[in-house]
Parts: structure tokens; sequence; C-alpha cells
């Protein structure tokens, strides 16, 4: 299984942090995001993944290029970056999202647990992750359910259309591939396309019955926009450091 890690944005909600370092490179409980993120999916089965770059790229390729499975990483460049939403930025991987993978932002922190339940999802096309709460902001990507299939996702839901909310970690398997490549192809090549989010074109296969969910209720997980929420990713990673640290204490 391969994963493809979005990573190519600046975080300028998180300035001056992300001045100078790009959002994934930045610290979390003594490792950057981005190698946070590839322990837990290795660890969870994933034995291939491929970041894809923008802002600061040559700290991030540095970053990775001491990881002791560097072997197993790759990188790809978007050099939009800059003037692009991440619509762009996964139509440039479109060469690597030939087979079935998973796909993740590069500022989402998660336990293995969930990585794991996406993985043992009953098969579909498209599985995108959610996890529940009692009320939703304007921030958050929404998502309208009939059962477990997804029937819409975007920001713009109404609130008495939201039953749970993405998490930014989506699973390909089967024609689900193919059918976000022609997807995103017919996106892109709009006027608007620079100026989208991949979900966009997710919320047309939605309507299109192609997309199911996976819940990790229960488990945690963190969003990194802001520079509170760094204290929610070492929450989540809490666990995990205390492991490592006990580990390397043997």
């Amino acid at each position: 299984m391969k994963a493809v890690i979005l990573s190519a944005g600046q975080g300028r909600r998180l300035l001056p942090l992300t001045r100078r370092v790009p959002k994934c490179a930045l610290n979390v409980s003594g490792r950057s995001i981005i190698h946070w993120q590839i322990d837990v999916l290795m660890d969870a089965g994933i034995d291939q993944i491929v970041v894809v770059l923008g802002h600061g790229a040559s700290q991030v390729e540095a970053l990775l290029a001491r990881h002791p499975k560097r072997s197993q990483i790759r990188t790809l460049y978007n050099p939009f970056h800059s003037v692009s939403d991440n619509l762009a930025t996964a139509w440039l991987a479109s060469p690597e999202m030939d087979e079935d993978f998973l796909l993740l932002n590069g500022d989402t922190l998660f336990e293995q647990e969930g990585v794991r339940r996406v993985l043992a999802s009953p098969t579909c096309p498209v599985t995108v992750t959610v996890d529940e709460k009692d009320s939703y902001d304007d921030d958050d990507m929404r998502v309208t359910l009939d059962g477990t299939r997804l029937v819409r996702i975007g920001k713009h839901l109404r609130p008495s259309e939201t039953h749970a909310e993405s998490i930014g970690m989506l699973l390909f398997r089967g024609d689900g591939p193919a059918r976000f490549r022609w997807a995103r192809e017919r996106a892109v090549r709009k006027p608007e396309g620079l100026e989208q989010w991949y979900l966009t074109v997710v919320d047309e296969l939605g309507q299109s019955g192609f997309v199911s969910t996976a819940s990790i209720k229960g488990l945690r997980w963190a969003e990194v926009d802001t520079p509170a929420d760094l204290d929610d990713a070492a929450m989540v990673l809490a666990r995990r450091v205390r492991r490592v640290r006990a580990m390397g204490n043997e």
C-alpha cells in the first residue's frame, strides 16, 4: 500500500512560525510533523510514501534524507504551490495514483489505530475518514451521510446537513484511483481549477454514489492550522512519544 502526502503549502495561519520553516517541518514533541506521519503510516503497514512538496521543499527533502527508512520515501515538487490550492497538488501527483493508495494532508496527525481502521474498512472506490462531534465550526470539512455512504462534503454544508467531519485522510481502492484521476483532470481544466480543493472532486464522486466513510470516533487526531493546534498535536502523539522514549532508554 502506498500513501501520498500533500505537503506543498506554507501554512500562513501559522506565521511567523512558517516564514522560514514549512508547516510539515514544524516540531511537535521533538520531531517534525512529516516524520511523525511517516512513522505512524509505516507502523500501520504502509510501505511506500510519496510526499508532494512546495514551500520550503529543500528543507523537507533534507529532513526526509535523514529518515531511517528513506529508501521507501519519494518526493515530488509542485512549482505552482504559491498560486494554487491542493487540487493542483493532487493533480501533479497523478502518476503516483495509478493503484490503491492512501491520500492525506501534510498537516494532519493521528493515531496508528486510525490508519488501521481505514485500511480494514469495507472496500469502496473512495473511503473518507471521518469523526463526529457535538457541533461543527466554519473551518470544519463537513460531511453529509446516508448510513456510512458519503453524500456531500464541503465547508459550505449547513448544520442540519452535517453528520461528521473529514479528517483529511482518504483511501482509494479498485477503480477509485481511476475515477479520482478522471474527475481531477476535468476539474483542473476549469478556469477556477487552481483555486479548488481536491475534495470538490470527492464531493462530485459522492453525489454519484462512489464514496463511503470510515469512522475513527474515539481516537485522537489533530489538524495543525494555527499555533494552538500544535498543543493538540502533541496530545495526539503523547502515547507514541512515551513509547519512543522508553525504547530509547532500553
